[in-house]
């Protein structure tokens, strides 16, 4: 039989355990009861609905390109002795962008100035012979017959004359067309030759355009053509500027399809005051806006997908709630959906809800 030491020791022991088990019953107890810790909001966090114009229509792709552009090509063949402008370079009208050789169309100007300086010479002395043999016909000095012979002459020696004026302004132009000068102000966007290269009639010298002209040329699907008319508002982006939506409208729709993609080219200009980009070329895609409704949309940050169910988290009376949504068309030009169902003009959303929110989960809205 164990003493009365050892009995007591085994008393006091059981006795402690009883009441720490006792307290950490308590302990869970109000751990299970305490709420949930509330969610601090503030205004960046949240989206409240209001009713706006939401666009819809037919895609657009294309480029943006210059209205005012022109390929400068040789009109003679020459040697080119040089290129004034560098890619990039502004340039007036009238400015001097290549020259080349003229020595040998010099020559065949000088040539065509002594023809037409001869040719009218003679033709001067021809009338004033006509003209004498006209006043002897009135005296009847001479015949009928030598009067024809002067006309005769003084008409072969006008022909003559215009002939060489007509050859001396052929050499001038051609003269002319050895200087390659701005067609308008503009900036040179294409170089093609340098110094020293020979060039064939046709041959592509350089581009110019006029930055201020940019236009978005794009192509619809001949299956939306009938939607479509001069004036409609359309916003698109270009790459490179992915960053910045541009608005504009269209300016003409081409009357004929292409033959082979069947899609119709639509010409849009960029809305007035807005800034162009300043690169050519670029590819752009944007929507027409054909069609435009009054509703509420929502960011498509803000809805929740799971599976095909949408949804949103919507703070009502102090409180998260995971409200389902049926969501209509996309507003190409947003981003944002149309709510059919499921929220109201004013609601408060999350903007950015997140996999840690919790339906019921108290919410503080700032202020």
């Amino acid at each position: 039989m164990p003493d009365n030491k050892t009995f007591w020791s085994a008393v006091v022991a059981t006795g402690m355990a009883a009441l720490l088990l006792g307290g950490c019953g308590e302990h869970g107890k109000a751990a299970s009861a305490a709420p949930a810790s509330g969610l601090l909001l503030s205004p960046e966090d949240l989206i409240t609905l209001k009713r706006q114009t939401l666009a819809s229509g037919p895609s657009i792709t294309g480029s943006v390109l210059p209205e005012k552009r022109a390929d400068l090509r040789a009109e003679i063949p020459a040697v080119v002795l040089a290129v004034l402008k560098e890619n990039g370079d502004p340039v007036k009208r009238g400015d001097l962008l290549v020259r080349l050789d003229d020595t040998a169309i010099r020559d065949t100007l000088a040539s065509a100035e002594t023809a037409a300086q001869t040719a009218s010479q003679s033709f001067e002395q021809a009338q004033r012979q006509y003209e004498r043999m006209v006043r002897l016909r009135t005296d009847n000095l001479v015949s009928t017959q030598q009067t024809e012979d002067a006309e005769i002459r003084r008409n072969t020696a006008q022909s003559d004359r215009d002939s060489a004026r007509s050859n001396l302004v052929a050499a001038r132009q051609q003269l002319q067309r050895t200087m390659v000068r701005a067609p308008f102000d503009g900036i040179v966007s294409d170089r093609r030759v340098s110094a020293g290269d020979t060039a064939q009639v046709g041959k592509e010298l350089l581009k110019v355009m006029d930055p201020g002209s940019l236009r978005f040329e794009g192509y619809v699907s001949a299956d939306s053509v009938g939607s479509l008319g001069a004036g409609q508002a359309v916003s698109f982006r270009i790459h490179g500027y992915e960053n910045r939506e541009f608005r504009g409208e269209i300016m003409r729709v081409n009357p004929a399809a292409n033959a082979t993609t069947r899609q119709v080219e639509v010409l849009v200009s960029f809305a007035r005051g807005q800034e162009q980009p300043g690169v050519a070329g670029l590819y752009a895609e944007g929507r027409i806006e054909t069609r435009q409704t009054a509703g509420l949309a929502i960011p498509a940050e803000s809805v929740v997908r799971d599976g095909d169910d949408a949804f949103a988290w919507c703070v009502r009376e102090g409180k998260l709630r995971k409200v389902k949504l049926s969501l209509g068309a996309r507003d190409r030009r947003t981003g944002d959906f149309e709510i059919r169902e499921g929220l109201g003009e004013g609601d408060v959303l999350i903007r950015y809800p997140n996999s840690a929110l919790h339906d019921g989960q108290s919410a503080q809205l700032p202020g």
